[in-house]
């Protein structure tokens, strides 16, 4: 059984119209003036970070082959486009065979990247290489943003527990979409069950403050929801006062209680004051779980304090404020017939006002310093120089219009932190910083 067996709104039969209307008419436009079949070479990249970030984070790449695969013009698609007058019949007739037969080479998911740096090249025809622009940026903009900020919540909770509980802060689609982010990005869990289902992504939860609120009395709900989920539940503690709800915790519970959750006040001072108190009980083990619109710098100023997990929502699943990453998807090479053997030439966009972009396919390589450490991100159009040869960063995707690179999402999980651990070590400080590894290109 998957997602659409159950009729839950994660999955859609078509992806097809996940696009601009410009898309089709320039694909219209090429077909009529016989430029479509040219062999064509898309990338996409970010000329910047996001003010103050150090480094990106790579997320949605498996949702982009999903994307792909499914972007198809059915007959309800067809239908619409037509009705419209968005495109001519011609038109209309070649997306109706439309399959993309192209290449997909790209940034692994989960890999750290910088200001220029090609995450996806996309290469193929003109024609269905222009209709993938607008669905591939808006997963990848929404998810990289996402893993970007569980990324710094991580590296600022230095290993306690991350617990994603975003859904009601989002559209409900992009709930699904950004505890896969979260998870990718250093997160253990989500609050989210679309997320759990349609990703095998860990799920958890236990009460808010209306059950304590629909009984009679705070020992009522805690007594209920420990029979009914048992010693090692976590109890919601700031109802009314913190330090006789812990007290009725125990009481209801003993010292075997898995946890209590606070989701108010000064957390720094409440949680030193509820670990005193749960030990002076006997519960030396139950842990303290902390929410209330936690960001990286709250979790970061809460270090100090006896904290074993913290629940995070707006601030994740917005992008901590920042919540796209401003890729983009450009033309770089082109041929100048429709001639498979025909060579490629470079083109570039020139303007003004920072949105130049260089021309040419590209390839890149993270250059290592003596120990160890990425030192630059080498983006280049030429041969690759023999010592970068083993440390380029572009795998294949898709060939031939197949995918080839599909995994399971704890390899993207786990190749994030194994990236983000091999860059300098003021990656991961939370002042503000130029991104941590200039960009050369070579």
């Amino acid at each position: 059984m998957n997602a659409a067996d159950l009729g839950l709104p994660v999955d859609v039969p078509s992806t097809a119209l996940f696009t601009d209307q410009y898309e089709l008419t320039m694909l219209q436009a090429a077909l009529r003036a016989g430029t479509a079949d040219r062999h064509s070479v898309f990338e996409v990249f970010t000329r910047r970070l996001p003010e103050g970030r150090r480094y990106g984070v790579l997320a949605g790449v498996g949702r982009v082959l999903d994307a792909v695969e499914n972007f198809r013009f059915d007959p309800a698609v067809l239908g619409f486009l037509r009705e419209r007058g968005i495109v001519d019949e011609p038109t209309l007739e070649w997306l109706a065979g439309y399959r993309f037969s192209g290449d997909i080479w790209g940034y692994p998911e989960g890999e750290v990247y910088f200001p220029g740096s090609p995450v996806l090249r996309v290469e193929g025809s003109f024609a269905e290489c222009v209709l993938l622009e607008t669905v591939i940026l808006s997963i990848l903009n929404h998810d990289s943003a996402i893993a970007a900020a569980a990324s710094r919540m991580s590296a600022a909770a230095g290993g306690r527990r991350l617990i994603e509980m975003g859904a009601r802060r989002t559209h409900e689609l992009a709930a699904v979409a950004a505890s896969r982010a979260a998870y990718v990005g250093g997160f253990e869990a989500t609050s989210d069950l679309a997320a759990g289902f349609r990703y095998g992504i860990p799920t958890v939860g236990t009460s808010a403050h209306a059950f304590t609120l629909l009984h009679d009395s705070e020992r009522d709900a805690f007594r209920a929801q420990v029979d009914s989920l048992g010693r090692g539940t976590t109890l919601l503690v700031d109802t009314y006062d913190v330090t006789e709800a812990v007290r009725t915790a125990v009481e209801v519970a003993g010292p075997e209680l898995g946890a209590v959750r606070i989701d108010s006040g000064d957390l720094l001072l409440v949680a030193h004051r509820v670990r005193a108190q749960l030990d002076e009980l006997g519960a030396r083990d139950t842990k303290i779980v902390v929410t209330s619109d936690l960001d990286e710098y709250a979790i970061a100023s809460l270090a100090a304090a006896p904290v074993d997990a913290y629940g995070v929502g707006t601030q994740l699943v917005t992008g901590s404020g920042h919540p796209t990453c401003s890729m983009v998807y450009k033309l770089v090479a082109r041929a100048r017939t429709a001639d498979p053997k025909a060579p490629l030439v470079p083109v570039a966009k020139k303007s003004v006002g920072g949105k130049a972009s260089v021309g040419g396919r590209k390839w890149a390589a993270r250059r290592p310093d003596a120990y160890g450490v990425a030192e630059t991100e080498v983006v280049g159009t030429g041969p690759v120089p023999p010592e970068l040869v083993d440390h380029q960063l572009l795998v294949e995707l898709v060939k031939g219009g197949e995918v080839v690179a599909r995994e399971p999402l704890e390899a993207a999980r786990a190749r994030h932190i194994a990236a983000r651990a091999g860059l300098p070590m003021s990656a991961i400080q939370l002042s503000r910083g130029e991104p941590v590894l200039p960009t050369e290109y070579a």
